[in-house]
């Protein structure tokens, strides 16, 4: 019980602070960088039902959201990489392989960054596996 609570309170302070973050980045220039905020909010309404009341209705929804979560984040790890690849191009039109790699990775645009989303809904998920009742 003491760790699933360990576990909400550091799922629901990821979301938060990610959103906190966006926001600080002016993350909402376009409708994909919106995305993020949407997926969070969904995050903090339905953990938020999943964390009060443990239902197979709020573990179904709990767990979508996560899949949700997972998806949004490797979406916006191949969005970043892109666009960074794209701008290093831009400076560098000679740059490819591994350099153009490195270069994409240190680029302006956090190119990991939206792995944390992926991080949560893997914290997301030991939250029900944890919670789970012992078979």
């Amino acid at each position: 019980m003491y760790l699933t609570r360990v576990l909400l309170a550091i799922f629901f302070a990821g979301l938060l602070g990610t959103a906190a973050e966006l926001l600080l980045l002016e993350h909402f220039e376009d409708i994909l960088q919106i995305i993020p905020f949407f997926v969070i909010a969904l995050g903090v309404a339905i953990g938020g039902w999943y964390a009060r009341r443990e239902s197979p209705g709020s573990v179904r929804a709990f767990r979508a959201m996560l899949v949700l979560l997972a998806i949004s984040g490797v979406t916006g790890l191949v969005l970043h990489f892109r666009g960074n690849v794209e701008f290093a191009k831009e400076s560098d039109a000679s740059l490819g392989g591994l350099e153009l790699i490195w270069e994409a990775l240190m680029g302006a645009t956090p190119a990991l960054a939206p792995g944390m989303m992926v991080f949560l809904a893997a914290i997301g998920y030991a939250i029900t596996v944890a919670r789970a009742p012992a078979r």
